[in-house]
């Protein structure tokens, strides 16, 4: 399969997680609720273990709820992309998940753009 054409999608509970490759960066497209119930799937779909220099844009457009689980899994792996060199956006995150990533400082360290086509820029 061609670069940009790869597609993995995962549901579990109330959050789906679709992976695809846009020139070499990883775009998980998510649809639900991240809680603790769903907080593992989206922790392997950031898994970047033998990866070099990872780029990974997450696009949050269909994310309904989000609580601290969320929150722990976005820091955790900002940490990890950015310790190999690598890096990690969020894309178009509703209102109300984006007043909890405002609320704990996480729009002060990961950068979030109003759009996918921004978060894919450079």
């Amino acid at each position: 399969m061609a670069e940009g054409q790869m597609t993995d999608t995962k549901q579990v509970g109330g959050l789906s997680v679709v992976t695809t490759f846009t020139e070499g960066v990883r775009v998980l497209t998510l649809a639900g609720e991240i809680d603790h119930h769903t907080g593992d799937q989206l922790r392997r779909a950031l898994e970047v273990t033998d990866t070099a220099r990872p780029r990974i844009v997450i696009d949050m457009r269909q994310v309904t709820f989000m609580d601290s689980t969320g929150i722990n899994i976005l820091i955790a792996a900002y940490q990890s992309v950015t310790k190999v060199g690598g890096w990690l956006r969020l894309a178009a995150p509703t209102d109300s998940v984006l007043r909890v990533l405002q609320l704990v400082g996480v729009d002060d360290v990961i950068d979030c753009r109003e759009t996918l086509r921004q978060a894919l820029g450079n």
